[in-house]
């Protein structure tokens, strides 16, 4: 085998190596963002149920009547994620507002763009989660 060859093997595994590794990083990405952003209540709430009712051992009796708390505590997480994001949304906001006194005309367009490019992303990634996951009924 002459020397070309190896490097030319060398460099195939080095970039079906880099290839698999990108491959993973988007996947755990992916996988990572659906379980972080994906809170709605009802999942929430069937999480801890199955969580309690595994750890606990608990019967159908007992799972009935926790149920509705379980709902309403979740309903309750899901009420104070929402408000945390519009916090965190304003924050930024008034950051860029500010931030825009001290850039050129340029710059402003660019800062825009940039938020307007977030704001579709977030927008595809929930109407994307609220296609997967049905709303729960209230309790």
């Amino acid at each position: 085998m002459n020397t070309a060859l190896k490097w030319k093997l060398i460099a195939g595994f080095v970039l079906v190596f880099i290839a698999g590794g990108v491959t993973g990083g988007f996947i755990a990405a992916a996988t990572t963002r659906h379980y972080l952003f994906s809170a709605h209540h009802g999942i929430a709430a069937e999480r801890m149920r199955n969580r309690l009712q595994s750890q606990l051992n608990l019967t159908p009796e007992q799972v009935r009547k926790i149920s509705p708390v379980l709902d309403k505590a979740a309903a309750k997480l899901e009420d104070i994620r929402k408000d945390t994001a519009r916090r965190v949304h304003e924050t930024f906001a008034e950051a860029h507002r500010q931030i825009a006194d001290d850039l050129t005309p340029e710059q402003r367009t660019k800062l825009e763009q940039l938020h307007e490019g977030h704001h579709r992303h977030l927008h595809r990634f929930h109407d994307r989660e609220e296609t997967r996951v049905p709303a729960s009924p209230a309790p």
